[in-house]
């Protein structure tokens, strides 16, 4: 990045909760939001990870624009900008959002729209849709534009909802788990759907300094890179996991030796994990290996809204200085040559964090991270 850029803000709304620092307990307990939810259509699993608020029965579109808005709203209290986000610039991605479901729900841009007009943003918001990593995509693009010059504070996050097309869609492309989804394990057979939200506030780090905010982490770097593959099934290669994730190292002027955590996207489908597993394998010296960890057990895979939420439980690693334990993890999958968090939370040594997204239609994403002490020291 040529301009420092601060994390000042952040929020979650899961299925384990939207309280920052309870949902991140939660996870160091070994919890999971996964349970069973309704449904009137034949599944190949009814356990999903859903959260309680917006309600179930509310049509697809409202709760997406009431779970982004609500999570949005969070971040920039959380940030102390609340109340007036003036020329705050709104960045938003989701995969499909209501657009399956609910003929009401307009374009893909249009939700991102309402959240805007709702929170009095001045500016008209950009909105990203790239499958699984729209979250960390927007993300990127909010710290670009800062480093561009563009604006100086980035709102940025991902929000998704579970809906009856998805939940219909993963069924029958069989990358719905039949059982639990177990990522890194030798078991591993599928995914799980979850749903919800997770907004970061980035902030130039010079106008963060002059209103005394605090710093949560440091966005160091991010790449991207598109392998064309399938529109489901990534490059067996993993050539574009590498691209992305060496395109976020060069940008974070950073070398491999100096990350001390990841974590990976981690779907719990046998070809994500072990194109994953593999591109890690190539990029990481056997002597000097990062942390692995994954969050998709606890709250489902939460599609367009995953890269955000597990940006921040990154975020939050760092912060604590540990990692929770892999939900589902019982017995590593042969082969995989990492320490990865299993059973209990894991230390972490000093390094940067990287958060991976590998999306459906071979969009691969890298942030890299670096921890921040309160109050910008």
């Amino acid at each position: 990045m040529t301009r420092q850029v601060l994390v000042t803000g952040m929020a979650w709304d899961t299925a384990l909760g939207d309280d920052l620092d309870g949902v991140w307990s939660r996870l160091l307990a070994g919890e999971t939001g996964l349970r069973e939810v309704p449904s009137p259509h034949r599944l190949r699993n009814r356990l999903a990870a859903t959260v309680d608020d917006p309600p179930a029965g509310w049509t697809p579109a409202r709760r997406q624009i009431s779970l982004g808005t609500r999570t949005v709203g969070r971040a920039l209290q959380d940030a102390g900008i609340d109340g007036d986000p003036g020329e705050a610039l709104l960045v938003l991605g989701t995969s499909y959002g209501a657009h399956l479901d609910d003929t009401r729900a307009g374009g893909l841009h249009d939700w991102a729209a309402a959240v805007a007009r709702g929170l009095g943003f001045t500016r008209p918001p950009v909105s990203v849709s790239t499958a699984c990593s729209s979250g960390a995509d927007a993300i990127l693009v909010g710290g670009h534009l800062i480093a561009a010059g563009m604006t100086e504070v980035a709102v940025c996050g991902g929000v998704d909802i579970l809906t009856a097309a998805k939940r219909l869609g993963h069924s029958a492309l069989g990358t719905m788990s039949p059982t639990l989804l177990r990522a890194f394990d030798e078991a591993a057979d599928g995914t799980l759907l979850g749903e919800g939200a997770g907004i970061v506030v980035l902030e130039e780090a010079g106008r963060a300094q002059r209103r005394q905010a605090r710093a949560y982490a440091e966005l160091l770097g991010g790449g991207s890179a598109n392998d064309a593959a399938g529109m489901t099934a990534p490059d067996p290669s993993g050539a574009a996991v590498l691209l992305a994730v060496r395109r976020s190292l060069a940008a974070a002027g950073l070398s491999t030796d100096q990350v001390a955590v990841v974590n990976a996207h981690a779907t719990g489908t046998p070809v994500n994990d072990a194109v994953e597993a593999a591109s890690f394998d190539r990029l990481f010296p056997a002597a000097d290996r990062p942390v692995l960890f994954a969050t998709k057990g606890a709250f489902g895979h939460t599609l367009g809204a995953t890269g955000a939420i597990e940006a921040i439980a990154l975020v939050q690693a760092l912060r604590h200085g540990k990692v929770p334990p892999v939900y589902g993890l019982d017995t590593p999958a042969p082969g995989l040559a990492f320490p990865v968090s299993q059973g209990a939370p894991v230390a972490l040594g000093p390094g940067a964090g990287l958060s991976v997204t590998l999306g459906f239609g071979g969009f691969n994403t890298s942030l890299v991270f670096a921890g921040a002490a309160d109050g910008l020291g």
